[in-house]
């Protein structure tokens, strides 16, 4: 019988590798025969925490047979995730996103928490069962909270991930704001990517009211000199657009010391945007302050302003 898969969405981040390998021991401590893979190349910085916690990266895959049964972890909808998804077997999902662009022929378990991290979740379901965690698991899940939360800085923070982020670094054994600084760090490393790889590290596709967007975002500790390649981005962008018939592109530079964002949008429907954020964007750009978080502070605008 052919493995069940675990995977998160595709432009993977820390959260989503996390997600599925922490799933996978999950699924494996209640006797089932699971995988987890993943849709896309890790970042610097999961690749900092594989390496920190000894894992390897999951399998790469681009796309599955009809009838393949499947766990989504960190996403839920399709355009996020692997391509042939309309046809698989949705068994389970755990995640903390909106719920949207979803519909399966059979029930299924479906687990949606308004947390900063779908990890926050798994440690959840974890203590439930009544599972030891085990460091190095403890490790994978503490990481994804600092990250999606921005050790803790986030608005998309709750008193659940903080908490857990406790919890699991005592287990791991971990400093975790010493950690988590470090972690971030090695994320902030973008000098060596391309412009196309860098509007596609962390990029998620979304419908606004029948637009197609896409919003990008990048972690840094010096916008300036993320902005001295402003034009490799919009030629960048341009090609997506043009490529993939988007009506919004929005790529925001995040930097993770002071907690604001340099934004590049190019489109024919910017005027989204500067309607959401009352701003009007100087040579493609914005500079929006305290905005961190594409899930709780981007998206949203984008949608009641669509």
């Amino acid at each position: 019988m052919e493995k069940m898969l675990v995977f998160g969405h595709k432009s993977p981040d820390t959260d989503t590798i996390c997600s599925a390998l922490v799933m996978a021991d999950y699924q494996k401590k209640l006797g089932k025969d699971v995988k987890a893979v993943r849709l896309g190349e890790p970042n610097k910085e999961t690749k900092y925490v594989l390496n920190y916690f000894g894992f390897e990266a999951p399998e790469l895959i681009e796309n599955i047979e009809e009838g393949q049964e499947v766990i989504l972890v960190d996403h839920n909808e399709f355009p996020q995730s692997v391509d042939g998804i309309e046809k698989a077997k949705i068994r389970m999902v755990v995640d903390h996103h909106r719920i949207a662009d979803f519909a399966t022929a059979e029930p299924l378990y479906y687990r949606a928490e308004p947390v900063g991290c779908t990890n926050t979740i798994l440690f959840k379901m974890y203590k439930e069962k009544g599972f030891e965690v085990e460091p190095k698991i403890a490790g994978l899940m503490l990481s994804a909270i600092i990250s999606d939360t921005l050790l803790l800085k986030s608005p998309t923070k709750t008193a659940e991930d903080e908490e857990a982020v406790k919890a699991l670094a005592e287990i791991a054994g971990v400093n975790y704001e010493e950690y988590g600084l470090e972690m971030l760090k090695a994320g902030t490393d973008l000098s060596d990517y391309s412009a196309e790889e860098l509007i596609s590290l962390d990029c998620k596709k979304f419908e606004l009211n029948g637009k197609q967007a896409k919003v990008a975002q990048v972690n840094t500790a010096d916008i300036p000199e993320m902005m001295k390649r402003k034009a490799e981005y919009e030629a960048a962008i341009s090609k997506d657009i043009e490529e993939n018939g988007l009506d919004l592109f929005v790529f925001a530079i995040t930097d993770i010391i002071n907690s604001n964002s340099q934004a590049v949008v190019l489109g024919n429907a910017t005027n989204i945007f500067e309607k959401g954020f009352k701003v009007t964007l100087e040579d493609n750009t914005a500079f929006l302050p305290g905005v961190v978080s594409r899930k709780k502070q981007i998206i949203p605008v984008l949608q009641e302003n669509a």
